[in-house]
């Protein structure tokens, strides 16, 4: 089925608000993940896939175990050379279990990113990382790997801590890192954030886990009652490590490393390091492999454009741009939760399927809401700055900046949401006057060149069927050209 048209949209999600503006309501199927941009791997879609059968003593040694998998259907999209830029090797290269192989072939891996050839053997070493590398490049899988070869199931206690910022991307890894090692038998993994039962974690804890995936406050709050035992704990992981360094809550990472032992390895992870960085390198990294894959800040494949309006103009302008693009799935973002509830009430009242998502939800909604989106129930998502770290859904191939950001690392991490793992996608920015000092600041920044948008947008920047791979060509050769191409755009 080919990608349908929002200028076509489904029913209307109901928005039933109560006084305390949490989002509510019965979602329907709004049906955008079908066609080439579909291969996004949906929690319940992998959970349905059969696992090779343990009772039978798994895949012995002789077999040929690759004819076996169960694999995702093939993504034909053209990719960038933000993860076509390899070295040429293979997963198989890196020695690791088999059933860790087949968990990421699974998962539609084929072959190592760029961050992964040169994150996985390092981390397999035990040494320390500090790796920089673009949003949707394939960092989760450079520390997932390593760290989930790594982990002895016979041993009954962590054994590894993932940090990360925001409790949707703490799902989103611990989903990924559950699926990877769906054949490695007897592997624990949990994931603990706040705004959740902490009773329910301090049961989980008792059970043997052999990999947390937190949220600071709450893995800190754990460690303290003496519940959350990491004092053999072998490798701690900080996913957008610039945002765990600042100020809100660095003082909670110094504080969960003086629980860890001191043989322990630090790996981290981000697209942007500032200052404060390079302080907590010296303080608690010892001798870092330091990567960096940044030779440019802005993702290859997404296209950049600016809209000139009044703050009046913005949802006609907004109507315009659905009714015109051919969108599978948008993030639209605003500066405030004020402003993200009154856009996504106005977008429904305009026809057009919208949920909308910001740090003031409980929990309970906010977790409905990712879950939901992310499986395609809902074409398009009003978000404050919440989303920018590190989530990671494939069919979104349009951004849009209702409110144009105040810092250049927000936009780029904003505008990552789209163009994941070297595919295309459209980034659009609503300006006013008092907006044009930041666009031009941002510009010169980020090294980047962000055009006015122009009356007719070519769907071969963004929409899926319009560049992908024909597979019965030469696959090979036909990368090397359209990559070439790509990279001189």
């Amino acid at each position: 089925m080919a990608t349908t048209r929002t200028a076509n949209p489904a029913p209307m999600f109901g928005f039933n608000k109560p006084a305390n503006g949490q989002l509510v309501g019965q979602a329907k199927s709004d049906g955008p993940q079908s066609g080439p941009t579909g291969n996004a791997q949906h929690p319940s879609a992998l959970q349905k896939r059969s696992s090779f059968p343990q009772s039978s003593g798994g895949i012995k040694f002789g077999d040929d175990w690759k004819k076996c998998l169960e694999l995702p259907a093939k993504d034909n999209r053209v990719k960038t050379s933000d993860v076509t830029a390899t070295k040429g090797n293979e997963f198989e290269d890196y020695c690791l279990k088999r059933e860790l192989l087949m968990g990421i072939f699974e998962m539609g891996w084929e072959k190592p990113s760029p961050i992964q050839e040169e994150s996985i053997p390092i981390a397999l070493s035990g040494r320390d990382i500090l790796a920089r590398a673009k949003n949707g490049t394939g960092k989760s899988g450079a520390y997932l790997i390593p760290m989930l070869e790594r982990i002895d199931v016979k041993k009954n206690h962590i054994q590894a801590i993932v940090m990360v910022p925001t409790r949707e991307l703490a799902l989103q890894v611990s989903q990924i890192s559950i699926q990877l090692g769906k054949h490695m038998a007897g592997i624990k993994v949990m994931a603990t954030t706040g705004g959740t039962n902490l009773r329910d974690d301090i049961m989980r804890l008792d059970d043997t886990v052999h990999v947390v995936i937190a949220t600071p406050g709450r893995i800190l709050d754990l460690m303290k009652k003496g519940v959350a035992k990491v004092d053999k704990a072998q490798m701690m992981v900080m996913d957008e490590a610039d945002k765990l360094l600042s100020q809100d809550f660095v003082v909670l990472i110094e504080d969960i490393i003086s629980f860890l032992p001191k043989d322990r390895q630090i790996l981290l992870y981000s697209a942007t390091f500032p200052i404060s960085v390079q302080k907590f390198m010296s303080n608690h990294l010892k001798k870092p492999y330091e990567i960096n894959l940044m030779e440019e800040l802005t993702l290859k494949g997404i296209t950049q454009y600016y809209a000139y309006v009044t703050e009046r103009q913005k949802v006609h302008c907004l109507n315009t741009l659905f009714s015109k693009l051919q969108i599978n799935q948008s993030i639209i973002f605003c500066n405030s939760t004020q402003r993200v509830e009154l856009l996504a009430k106005k977008i429904t009242q305009l026809g057009y399927s919208c949920f909308y998502i910001h740090a003031k939800m409980m929990q309970e909604y906010r977790n409905r809401v990712f879950h939901d989106f992310r499986n395609g129930l809902c074409r398009n998502l009003v978000s404050t700055d919440l989303f920018t770290r590190g989530i990671d859904i494939q069919a979104v191939n349009v951004v849009i900046n209702f409110d144009f950001p105040k810092s250049a690392e927000t936009y780029l991490h904003r505008i990552g949401r789209s163009g994941r793992f070297g595919h295309l996608g459209l980034a659009i920015n609503l300006i006013t006057s008092d907006d044009r000092y930041n666009l031009k600041t941002i510009e010169d920044q980020l090294g980047t060149d962000i055009k006015p948008i122009p009356g007719s947008i070519d769907k071969s920047l963004y929409v899926a069927e319009f560049h992908s791979v024909d597979p019965e060509e030469d696959e090979c050769d036909d990368d090397k050209a359209k990559n070439k191409e790509l990279g001189a755009a």
